[in-house]
Order: C-alpha cells, then structure tokens, then sequence
C-alpha cells in the first residue's frame, strides 16, 4: 500500500501561481507512474497531467496546457504540480494519483493509489 499526501493548495487571485507537492510514502515510488486529477464541485473528476515513471515523458490536458508544469523528485519521493496563470476555472480539489503500469494513462481507473486532495481556490 502507498500513500499519497498532497500540499499546497489555498486561496489565489486570478493571474496568481501556485505549486501543489505530493508526498509518497514508498521507497519504490521512482517505478510508479504519477498524475494529478482535480474534481470542481457537481462536476466529475478531471485529469490534469500525468508524467511516466521512465524518461520523465509529461501529458497534459488542453486545459491546462501551456500553464501547468508536472514534475518529480525520485529522492524526494514528491512530485509537482506548477500551476501558472490562473483563473476560476482552475477551482476545485486537486487529488495526486500513482500507478504500477507503465506509460502515460488518463483515466481515474488506470491508477492504483490516491491522495486525499487539496483545495485550490482562484478568486476574481
């Protein structure tokens, strides 16, 4: 069982930036394939970006691309979600997401593990 602990969401001006953190518990975690979801409220969850476990390979979601930087730090066991330009639409809770599979993959099901999400809230 790995455990996932996001950080660093809060309340931002639209235009702002802010970089989420997500914290891993396992040792292994530099053979699992990590993203990020979010979910707004009375909508589905939504993935954002998503970043291999091998060749550091990203995909993002139009939405977000061009704003949004995911990265990892294996030593650290903690990836990253950079999140630039904001604006209303980028409320919501952000979950980070690790699978064993290998490959980018998009969907809720294809992950194994979940962390309990973080707020994100842009005002105007």
């Amino acid at each position: 069982q790995m455990q996932l602990v996001e950080s660093g969401g809060g309340l931002v001006q639209t235009g702002g930036s802010l970089r989420l953190s997500c914290a891993a518990s396992r040792r292994t975690f530099g053979t699992y394939g990590m993203a990020w979801f979010r979910q707004a409220p009375g909508k589905e969850r939504e993935f954002i970006a998503a970043l291999a476990q091998i060749g550091g390979r990203t995909y993002y979601a139009d939405s977000v691309k061009g704003r949004f930087t995911m990265s990892r730090d294996n030593p650290k066991n903690t990836v990253y979600l950079q999140m630039n330009s904001l604006n209303s639409e980028d409320t919501a809770v952000y979950y980070c997401a690790a699978r064993v599979g290998t490959g980018l993959a998009t969907s809720n099901g294809e992950y194994d593990y979940w962390g309990q999400g973080t707020q994100v809230t842009v005002s105007s």
